[in-house]
Formats: structure tokens, sequence, C-alpha cells
């Protein structure tokens, strides 16, 4: 007669400890979240400041956008050499420092009688070359900051802390140039960057325990200099991003796929503030309301966020968030004056939601797959692309709201990007359920 053996005890499930108790990155999480506010505060401040104080045209203030964003596609891939080769965390500061120091000189210029529209444009270009330096750094940071297994729940937070400030900084935007103008409201903005800049010095770089590869070097930390990356050509380097993205079937889906949803959501927003305010007839307040309307959708999902990638999949969710909210952003063009302009709120609240979970599970996908010698690389040749094209969506945008009015070219934008989930939906995403363990 044989005898039973009993099963050995399960081993309990350990949690890794709650990043709310993780000083670094509370430090970071919290610091952002103030830059984030600022951000906001500006991103309404700066089209109202050409619109209505200097009185740019249509296409005028859509070269604005243009400005702040084509430094993504000049300097993006040499950025990614400089965070993979330098202290990330010093280079986050100083980038900090100098935005702090070109927002606040916007107000100065006012107050001597030199604000122009130039002057602007030169200011946005500068502010936008020091924003992809500090972006490239501060999403290879990440990884080395916190373990692998909880890169959901820190992209998520970090995540949430934009739709946090898009909920208060429109609307608290809004209040600021009613009450002080909107050159003043630009002292909010740079103080802000020095608030970010005063949490990343108090980070104590260091060895971080609990990623799946063992202990690695702190966010501070420099490469070795020994490594043989230091006798490779400078183009060879620039390129390293992007032949490792080239290799990788899905990673290019989700490249393509946010190109070209960045690309006609950037042509959108560089007409809207223009479209509520001559063609809804919206205040300035009003304008503010709408865009903090339209991060609630995002909030919600953000502190959703893991759970849905949980439940869903950590891969499956990537082409079901970019699919499901489309009919939605229809809401944007239909919107009428008075409390018909909610429903922009509404239409932009449904790509606010499906913008946190898309790039929470994209941006974690990738920081997993990634070999970390070279996420610098990788993260800039993203942003070489799909960041790289949102400049010519700004103009395409403001030559399509000249050429078609401003309704009918929201109507083309929304559905250019609904039409990017394509890319997602087509691809080996949809045989997957989860993201691999991490490189």
């Amino acid at each position: 007669m044989s005898q039973h053996v009993a099963d050995p005890p399960a081993s309990p499930v350990v949690r890794p400890p709650s990043l709310l108790r993780d000083r670094n990155f509370v430090l970071l999480w919290s610091g952002q979240t103030v830059s984030e506010l600022g951000t906001r505060i500006a991103g309404v401040a700066v089209p109202l400041l050409a619109a209505d104080t200097l009185h740019a045209s249509v296409f005028q203030v859509s070269l604005l956008t243009f400005l702040a964003w084509l430094p993504y596609l000049l300097v993006s891939l040499p950025a990614g050499i400089l965070a993979d080769r330098t202290d990330q965390r010093k280079l986050m500061i100083l980038c900090d420092l100098g935005r702090a120091a070109l927002m606040l000189s916007l107000p100065v210029a006012a107050l001597v009688g030199q604000l122009t529209l130039g002057f602007l444009y030169a200011v946005v270009g500068l502010s936008g070359v020091l924003t992809v330096l500090f972006t490239v750094a501060y999403k290879s940071m990440l990884p080395a900051l916190i373990p692998a297994a909880q890169l959901v729940d820190g992209n998520a937070k970090l995540t949430m802390s934009q739709d946090a400030a898009e909920l208060v900084g429109p609307t608290l935007s809004g209040v600021l140039i009613g009450l002080v103008g909107a050159a003043r409201t630009f002292l909010a903005n740079g103080l802000a960057f020095l608030v970010s800049a005063l949490t990343l010095l108090l980070i104590r770089p260091g060895p971080r325990a609990g990623s799946a590869t063992g202990p690695s070097s702190g966010p501070s930390s420099g490469p070795d200099p020994a490594a043989p990356a230091e006798r490779v050509p400078l183009r060879v380097q620039m390129t390293d991003g992007l032949a490792f993205v080239r290799r990788q079937r899905i990673l290019l889906s989700i490249l393509a796929c946010t190109t070209t949803s960045n690309f006609w959501v950037m042509a959108a927003s560089s007409i809207e503030v223009t479209f509520m305010v001559r063609e809804l007839h919206a205040s300035s307040v009003q304008v503010g309301v709408v865009f903090s309307v339209s991060a609630v959708g995002g909030l919600v999902v953000g502190a959703l966020a893991a759970r849905l990638s949980a439940s869903i999949g950590s891969a499956r969710v990537i082409w079901v968030s970019m699919a499901t909210p489309g009919p939605l952003y229809l809401l944007m063009p239909l919107a009428r004056p008075g409390w018909g302009v909610l429903l922009y709120g509404i239409g932009l609240a449904a790509f606010s939601a499906n913008a946190v979970l898309f790039n929470v599970a994209s941006t974690t996908y990738r920081q997993r797959i990634t070999p970390p010698a070279i996420l610098g690389r990788v993260n800039a040749a993203f942003l070489w692309i799909c960041f790289g094209v949102i400049p010519l969506g700004a103009l395409v945008g403001g030559a399509l709201g000249t050429a078609l009015g401003l309704r009918t070219a929201l109507l083309v934008c929304v559905l250019g990007t609904w039409s990017a989930c394509l890319f997602v939906v087509f691809s080996p995403l949809r045989r997957m359920r989860d993201t691999p363990e991490p490189a």
C-alpha cells in the first residue's frame, strides 16, 4: 500500500514594496507633477498670448507648436547618446534650470515692452531643445530607479501626474490669465521648473536592489569609460537605437501607431484653441475648463492602469486601448457655442484615456525588452520619429484650418488619429496577452 506524501506548501507570493515608500521615486514623481502643472499652464497661455495679445494669425499660432516640437526631430538622436553617457539626473536639473530662465524671461520682456512674436518663437524653440534632453534622460532614468516588476505602476503614476496637471492646469491658467494677463502667467511655469530641479537634486543616487538582472547603478551613474561604445563612431552610436527597433516587429508597429497618432493629434492641437476662441466664442476660463474636463478620462484610467493591464493583458491592452475610444473623438468637431463646448472636452477625455493606457503599456513594453545599455538611444529613436512628425503635423493643422475651415480641419484630424490603431490591431500583439520578461 503506497503512502501518500503531502504536497509541499506553496510559496507565498511576495509583493514588492509600495512605490509610495520609495523616497527617490516619490521625489521624482512629486517634482514631475509640479513641472507638468506648469507646462499645462503654459500650454493654454502660449497660444492665447499669441492670438489675443500679439494678434497672431491662425498659421502664426500653429507655428508655435511647430517650433516647440521641431527639436525632437533635430536633437533626439544625439540626446540619446548624451543620456546614455552622462549623469542623467544632473542633465535633467540643468534642463529644468534653463527652462525656468526662459519662461521667466517672458514677463520680463512684457514689462519692458520688448515682447514680440519673434521673441516668443525664440523662447518656445529653445525651451523645446531643453525639453528633448530632459525627456530622453527622464524616460531612461526610471528603469534604473525602480524594480522591473514595478515599471507599469511607476509609469502609470507618472502618467497620472500628467493628467492631474491637465485637470487643474488649464483652468488655473485661464483664471491666472484673467487676473494678471497671459505674460505674467509664465511666472508660475518658471517656478514649477525650479521645484522640479530641487526634487531631482534631493534624489540620492545609488544601487537599486530588486531588478530582474540584479543590482544596478542608480539613476545618476554614468557609463563605464572603458565600455566598447566609447570607441564606436558617433554616427553608429546615433543609429544604434534605430537598428534595435528595426529588428523588433512589435516595436515597429508601436512606433508606426504612435507616429501616426502624434501627427494628427498635433494637427488638431495646433488649431484647437483658435477653434474654441473663434468658432465656439469660448472665454479663456472656458478653454481652461474644457482641457480640465478632458483630463478626467486619463486620470481615471491612470489610477486603474495596473489593474487594467493585468486583467486585459499587458500586451493586448496596447491595441485595445487604441481601437476602443475612437468614435468619441468625433464629438470634438461637433462642439457648439455655449454648453456645447463641453462636447470638445468629452472627446478629448476619450483620447486622454486612450493615450494614458497606451503610453503606459507601450512604454513598459519598450523598457522591458530593451537592454539597459542602449535604452537611452532606443528612447531617443522613438522620440526622433514619433515626436519628429509633430512639427509637421502642426503645420498641416494650420494649413488645413486655413484652407478648409477650422471645423472641417478638426474632422479630418480626428479621423486620422483614430486610423493609427490599425498598426497595432493588425500586428503580432493580437496573438499575445502579456509582454515578455525584461531584457
